[in-house]
């Protein structure tokens, strides 16, 4: 346990971080795990679903829960899958 106060207050700060970025990055997860979903069994709401995985990936690597250059990868696979979905 942290001995000196600024090592008290850096603890509670690392606390309370790592609680907002697990949040966001299990929210990410979800949007993403189901518009994957919806881009394989076909439904309506692909558009949709990929507009919200989207901003979430985005708004998560804005916010440093994960590197800008993996949140554009999931993104740009999101919408390959779908346009490769659309075709078939």
């Amino acid at each position: 346990m942290a001995r000196h106060k600024s090592a008290q207050k850096r603890a509670r700060q690392d606390a309370k971080r790592r609680d907002r970025n697990r949040a966001v990055r299990a929210r990410t997860r979800t949007v993403v795990k189901e518009a994957r979903a919806e881009i394989e069994g076909g439904g309506g709401t692909v558009e949709q679903q990929l507009k919200q995985a989207e901003r979430a990936l985005r708004r998560a690597a804005s916010k440093g829960v994960i590197p800008k250059a993996r949140a554009s990868r999931l993104v740009s696979r999101l919408h390959k899958a779908a346009a490769r979905a659309k075709k078939s």
